[in-house]
């Protein structure tokens, strides 16, 4: 038996509300809102995705919530509204939660893109909020199956940065069994498999949530859970505490990696932009 909300909208509800928590603290890269990717913070470029999604969904404001003054003044020079969060709220949902409760009309929708997925697309954000308003489910996130080729590349990336990227399993009906920095599932009989099938079993788990608020407000009340702080995955709080995910399965970003979370990632991330160009305003 799976939990699901069916928390129909209220005339009483606000706009839904798209929140990007940026987060000073980071410990792999310290101040990794304001770190610089091609000539642009991680801030600015998340930014603009938060903007296109919002236009693209419909009655959806923005808002970038976080703990630190010096990541305000830079939201705010972008012309973004700014919700100042408590620095003790560890996880990004917890502080996407912090910023639609404080609203004077809580909206009944609320969307996480992290501060640190400047590559996720507008388009993937608007259909997993589209998904979410026609279902039942309490959590939705995206995911995108890998072909061979693009799972051979995040082997490689985790030899030097084994806590970037997640993957994810599901069901055939997309709700997801689990999340997890490690690659799963364990593929026996790969070489075979590669030869009948041109996408590979693994799914990559892409930065971005959009929950009912009932559904968030309760995940806040629990405290964290044990596989959630093995794993540093807030998403798995849900798991554990019986509340199921929809996953929306999206294409393949253009430029395809996890998110910025090590100054490894930072170089990957640029030798994309080189390779493909800057989808910064597109």
């Amino acid at each position: 038996m799976f939990t699901i909300w069916s928390v129909p909208a209220s005339s009483d509800d606000g706009p839904d509300l798209l929140v990007i928590p940026a987060r000073w603290g980071s410990t792999r890269l310290p101040g990794k809102p304001l770190a610089r990717v091609s000539g642009r913070t991680l801030l600015d470029r998340v930014v603009d995705v938060g903007r296109r999604a919002a236009a693209l969904a419909g009655d959806m404001e923005m808002v970038v919530a976080t703990d630190d003054e010096r990541v305000a003044a830079h939201a705010r020079a972008l012309g973004c509204a700014v919700a100042m969060t408590d620095p003790a709220i560890a996880s990004g949902s917890g502080r996407a939660h912090a910023a639609a409760a404080a609203r004077a009309r809580p909206p009944a929708i609320v969307v996480n893109l992290q501060g640190d997925a400047p590559f996720v697309e507008a388009g993937v954000v608007a259909a997993l909020v589209a998904a979410l308003r026609a279902s039942a489910y309490g959590v939705a996130t995206p995911v995108v199956r890998l072909g061979w080729d693009a799972l051979d590349r995040l082997r490689e990336h985790k030899r030097a940065a084994p806590f970037s990227g997640t993957t994810c399993t599901l069901t055939a009906d997309g709700r997801s069994l689990w999340f997890s920095k490690a690659i799963i599932p364990a593929i026996r009989g790969e070489a075979a498999l590669r030869t009948r099938e041109p996408l590979s079993p693994v799914y990559r788990h892409l930065g971005v949530y959009a929950y009912r608020l009932d559904a968030l407000a309760r995940f806040e009340a629990t405290a964290p859970t044990p596989y959630e702080a093995l794993e540093g995955l807030e998403q798995l709080r849900f798991l554990e505490t019986g509340v199921d995910i929809l996953t929306v399965p999206v294409d393949a970003p253009r430029l395809d990696m996890g998110g910025v979370d090590t100054p490894e990632d930072v170089a990957l991330a640029e030798r994309l932009i080189a390779g493909a160009g800057d989808p910064y305003g597109g």
